[in-house]
Formats: C-alpha cells, sequence, structure tokens
C-alpha cells in the first residue's frame, strides 16, 4: 500500500500576501517645446530616456513609490550643432499596501512589482504629453524592473528616495 504524504494545510485567506494599489497620480509633469514651432520635419531625433524608481515609507502597511522618467529629443539643424527639440519629464506615483509580506521581500515587491504595476499609467502619460506638444508619441518600450533592482543592490545605480 502506498504511503500518503499529507498536503500541507492552507494558508488562510488573511494570512496570503499581497499588494494592492490604493490611489496612483501624476506627482510632477513638465513639457518643455525649445523646438517649437521649428521642429525638426522628417528628422529623426535622438532621444535620451532616464528612469529611476524611489519608494518610502508611509505607514506600517502603506508606501509611495515613484517612477521618475527624463525624456530628452535633439535633432540637428541647419548648419548648428543638435539643438534640444524637448524635455519631458514625468513623476508619477502610487500607494501600496502590503499585506503579509515578510520583511525581507518588502524592498524587492517595492521596487520591482509596484513600478510594474505604474509602468503603463505612465507611459501613456508621456505619450499623451509629446504628441500633445506636436511631437508623435513617445512610446517607451517595456522596463526590465528586476535588472534594475539588481543593478542598484549589486551598487552599480543609487535609488533615489522621493521627496
Amino acid at each position: 500500500m502506498a504511503e500518503e504524504t499529507p498536503n500541507p494545510e492552507p494558508q488562510a485567506p488573511d494570512a496570503q500576501p499581497g499588494l494592492q494599489i490604493m490611489v496612483q497620480y501624476v506627482r510632477d509633469l513638465s513639457f518643455e517645446n525649445p523646438g517649437a514651432p521649428n521642429f525638426a520635419a522628417g528628422q529623426n531625433p535622438e532621444i535620451g530616456v532616464n528612469a529611476n524608481v524611489g519608494a518610502r515609507k508611509l505607514s506600517d502597511t502603506d508606501y509611495e513609490v515613484g517612477l521618475k522618467f527624463r525624456i530628452e529629443a535633439k535633432a540637428a539643424t541647419e548648419g548648428e550643432d543638435e539643438a534640444v527639440q524637448f524635455i519631458a519629464e514625468l513623476e508619477y506615483c502610487g500607494v501600496f499596501r502590503l499585506l503579509n509580506v515578510a520583511e525581507a521581500d518588502v524592498k524587492p515587491v517595492l521596487l520591482i512589482e509596484a513600478p510594474r504595476q505604474l509602468f503603463p499609467f505612465a507611459r501613456r502619460v508621456l505619450a499623451d504629453a509629446t504628441r500633445d506638444g506636436g511631437y508623435p508619441p513617445i512610446m517607451l518600450d517595456p522596463i526590465d524592473f528586476m535588472a534594475l533592482y539588481q543593478q542598484s543592490e549589486a551598487g552599480e545605480t543609487a535609488d533615489e528616495p522621493l521627496n
């Protein structure tokens, strides 16, 4: 007769780890358009993107997580060096409630999973801002937040806390 191994008892529903988005919002949005009205028509500007993630504790269970983006587009104009066409800056935040998350897992959840939840909304805000500024919408490629977190843990980049 085969020996049965007992199944471990499932955790009570209230003991399951969880991440809840309480609210999300634009903290800061800036679009500078020094290239207007002389847009570099027909040219593909060089676009630089800088992204950062930060988090701060609000209470025992609630944390604010913010994505900061700076996008700068430059294009060569006739007889001149590259001129800035536009600069878009966005700080997009969310308040997250962590439920039954082990202390060792708090930082990875806040700096990997929370930004994954915020990114599509921040991406849309930046696309709308660039489109409304007279340019094709900037559609940011997905960001590997796991790689950013691993880089920060290795000391290659520093996480910038939100103010």
